[in-house]
């Protein structure tokens, strides 16, 4: 769009921010209904509460994702270079209803569906998929579910990247700076000696030489930093890329380590009422993580970064998100079935046995002769699908009008 052009080939001043990120969010929203979807979260909650009510089940107290879109899944390397496809973005984790993760995961691949112009009766099967997916990963032994062929083709890709590819994705270098532009803004002044100053703590500086290959007392020294343009629904808190050379060889970037410091705000998603969760909401998404998603939890540090709570690690060049924008009618069900065995998994790992025996009951309910799915599961997609598109419709015609 000529608006996002236009607005790219802006570097603001550090006081600046705020207005271009907003239009660039704005922008990224009015690119599909399924980017709409990704970056409304609070929307899809009030969207939730208005048209279902108390009519969800009312599942076990977890941690649940909060925004579990297809984005928001992908391949993610553990300390020790072992890859899985698990959650990657924990931001809007709270203890909450495990449903809402379902029906998001849900709304996302219908609008993915519905933008590569599949059928309904490809949806409806979608959803049946999505429904035995989930419930699989409470039956009480474990399954080892074959991937499907675009998350396959993920995952091959992940296993074999390396520094180098990572480099050239994120920073579109492989020397020891990271080049300003429509992805890299320039710090402030106090932004960069707090980042300094972080990365001087010891258990700060432990995260990037904890990991396999690397000595574990390693100094750390900060090569380079910048304000990171990234995300939608994030687009407007502090986002930082800061690359840190290890032990100071900075050979073929062999040392060379890329960190991502992202600001933890309140979460859209709702919790349930007395449970216990961190206040700081930095640690909140760190514990989090370290239930739903064990690879990715046991890389992170949460922080205090210019007064606000952070959360802090290393991008591997492992960690890709999956890009389901468009899906074929062959695939679509056993992406569907594949993923949310996924969310499943890191739901049910959080449930004793007795509790996944109910939790499989309770979701066993109120199926119907038309539709091997729960119809409060399917009753929730028709209706978010149908308010998000004239949601949708409605932001690109603000967009457009620069209302």
């Amino acid at each position: 769009m000529t608006k996002n052009s236009e607005a790219n080939k802006r570097m603001p001043a550090p006081d600046d921010r705020q207005a271009l990120l907003t239009e660039l969010r704005r922008c990224k929203m009015a690119r599909s209904p399924h980017a709409y979807v990704r970056g409304n979260t609070e929307r899809f909650y009030e969207w939730v509460i208005e048209a279902n009510g108390d009519s969800l089940p009312h599942g076990p107290a977890i941690w649940i994702c909060g925004d579990c879109h297809t984005g928001n899944l992908g391949p993610i390397a553990n300390a020790k270079g072992k890859v899985e496809i698990q959650i990657r973005d924990l931001d809007q984790t709270v203890i909450g209803n495990p449903v809402h993760d379902v029906v998001r995961l849900g709304l996302s691949l219908a609008t993915a569906a519905r933008g590569s112009s599949l059928s309904g009766l490809n949806v409806v099967r979608m959803i049946e998929a999505l429904a035995a997916g989930y419930e699989s990963a409470f039956a009480g032994e474990v399954i080892d579910i074959k991937r499907p062929e675009p998350v396959h083709v993920t995952m091959k890709e992940a296993v074999r990247r390396s520094w180098q590819h990572l480099a050239r994705e994120r920073i579109d270098d492989l020397h020891p700076a990271i080049p300003l532009g429509k992805r890299f803004w320039p710090l402030a002044r106090d932004e960069r000696k707090a980042i300094e100053a972080l990365f001087a703590d010891e258990d700060i500086a432990s995260l990037p030489t904890s990991l396999k290959g690397r000595k574990d007392s390693g100094e750390v020294v900060v090569l380079d930093a910048a304000y990171w343009v990234k995300g939608c629904s994030s687009l407007g808190r502090l986002r930082y890329a800061v690359l840190l050379d290890v032990d100071g060889g900075v050979v073929e970037g062999d040392d060379l380590c890329l960190m991502d410091i992202k600001e933890g705000v309140k979460p859209a998603a709702p919790r349930y009422d007395d449970v216990a969760m961190p206040r700081d909401n930095a640690l909140r998404v760190l514990e989090g993580a370290r239930n739903l998603s064990p690879y990715l939890g046991e890389r992170m540090r949460a922080a205090r970064l210019l007064d606000r709570g952070v959360v802090i690690r290393e991008l591997l060049p492992q960690d890709m998100k999956l890009e389901i924008e468009e899906l074929g009618k062959d695939d679509a069900m056993h992406v569907a079935h594949y993923l949310a065995a996924v969310v499943g998994k890191a739901h049910a790992r959080q449930m004793d046995d007795a509790t996944k025996r109910e939790w499989r009951a309770e979701l066993g309910r109120n199926r119907s002769k038309t539709i091997d799915a729960p119809l409060w599961l399917w009753n929730s997609i028709v209706q978010l699908v149908s308010n998000h598109e004239a949601g949708y419709l409605e932001h690109c015609r603000r967009y457009a009008t620069g209302t």
